[in-house]
Formats: C-alpha cells, structure tokens, sequence
C-alpha cells in the first residue's frame, strides 16, 4: 500500500492501480477506496461514474471511513448517479464518528443547510467543534459564524472572533475576511483598520467573497503609508500575524 500510494503521489497511477486491484480483489477496504477514488475522479483510467459507485460501496460497507466519506461525496455532488443528500449525510456520519476530519467538517455544513437535511444546529456545532479540534479551518470558521448569527448558541462577538481568527491562521480565506471585518467594525475586537485591510487583502486574495463588501470601505479611509503598512503585515507567514487565541469571554469549550 505504502508504495502504490507514493506511486499515486508522483501521478503513476498505472503502478497504483496495479498494486490496488488485486487487492481490492481480495477485499482490502481501503484498496477499494483508492480505485473508486481514481475512477471518480478520473486518475488513471477512464471516469466512469457506476465503477466508481460500485468500488466505493464495497469499502464503505466494510466500513472504511475515508471510503464512506468519498461515496457520500459522490451521492452529494450527483455526478453520473441520482443525488441522495439523505444517504450522503448517513454516510458522512459514518465517517465524521471515525474522527475522519473532512467528513466531519461537511457534516456540520450540511447540518446547518437545512434545504438538503433536516436541520440540527446542536449537531451541527458538535460536529463542527470535532472538526476544529482536527485542525479543520473551514470548521473554524463556521463555529465564529454560529456564535456571530447566534445560531444554536448566544449571540458571543469575542467568541466568533476567537475562531475566525483560529481559522484565519489555518489559512481559510473566509475567516480572514471575518477577522477583518471585525477589526474594521470593532466588533469582539479593538477596532484597527490596519490590521482589517491586512486581513481583506488575505481574504481576497484566497477568493473569499465575504471580504466584497468591507475591502473598498477600508481601503478608502487609509492614507498611503498605512497602506503600505498593511500590505507589509499582509505579506507575513500567517504564523508570525498577531491574531486573538486566547479567549475573554465564555467559550464552547468551556
């Protein structure tokens, strides 16, 4: 397995899939993963839709996490089979209770959606704090969201922006974007229009469009040297940017 995935890796799928067949063969959960997978996606071989139904089946009922969670996907997105959010969310489920990260953090997503599956905003926090806790920045950010829109919990903005910024750190362009937003209105944070420009101009370079409508209103009120200033912490690895990690209020951790 070690060597078909470092062949996957370097694009020779051929080798991959040639080392994953016969073992799919025999049942070997995560070897049926990989070829549906492949067949999904159209690696190495000929995208075909049913195939890869077909193999990511037999690994999700072995009960392969990474397997439930890439048929889910399939069953989400409709491509070349019926959409079925229900089994999907199932399967997800599945997946997120075997502390696969990506299925947790599309769990919550969905959880909160309430057009694909009844909605449960309780679930969707649990499985968006397990997510966060597997370092899962889109989650991140979603938690800030929950405690901005107060949504399942008390409305907290110095909570919110404990997680934005959480997920600003882990380099999601959403959460960049609500950071600097919240510097620019102050909100759970001192208000600081340098520090909300640093963080836009992240944001919309990472193609978040929550960054829109805040950008051109705090770039306007700058002068030019705190316009370079902002560019200059802009620039900065994301490790070296002075965000809030420490809570000063409750906390859904607590």
């Amino acid at each position: 397995m070690a060597k078909a995935l470092a062949a996957a890796r370097n694009g020779d799928f051929e080798t991959a899939l040639s080392i994953w067949e016969p073992l799919a063969r025999t049942g070997h959960a995560r070897a049926q993963n990989n070829i549906g997978a492949c067949f999904a996606g159209g690696l190495g071989v000929t995208r075909d839709a049913d195939l890869a139904h077909r193999w990511l089946s037999l690994a999700a009922e072995a009960g392969d996490p990474v397997g439930q969670r890439n048929l889910a996907s399939l069953l989400f997105k409709g491509e070349g089979v019926a959409p079925d959010y229900k089994r999907a969310s199932d399967l997800y489920r599945k997946a997120a209770e075997q502390n696969d990260v990506a299925a947790q953090d599309m769990l919550s997503w969905m959880l909160l959606e309430g057009d694909l599956v009844e909605p449960d905003f309780a679930e969707a926090r649990r499985w968006a704090l397990a997510a966060a806790k597997n370092g899962s920045a889109s989650s991140m950010t979603r938690l800030g969201m929950l405690y901005h829109n107060a949504i399942g919990v008390a409305r907290d903005p110095v909570e919110a922006v404990y997680w934005w910024a959480r997920g600003a750190r882990a380099g999601d362009p959403d959460g960049q974007a609500m950071i600097g937003a919240a510097c620019h209105l102050g909100s759970g944070i001192d208000r600081d229009p340098i520090e909300a420009f640093a963080w836009l101009l992240r944001a919309r370079e990472g193609g978040s469009a929550l960054a829109a409508p805040f950008f051109d209103v705090v770039r306007v009120a700058l002068d030019g040297e705190e316009l370079k200033e902002a560019e200059r912490r802009a620039a900065l690895p994301l490790a070296e940017t002075p965000v809030p990690l420490e809570r000063t209020s409750g906390g859904s951790e607590r």
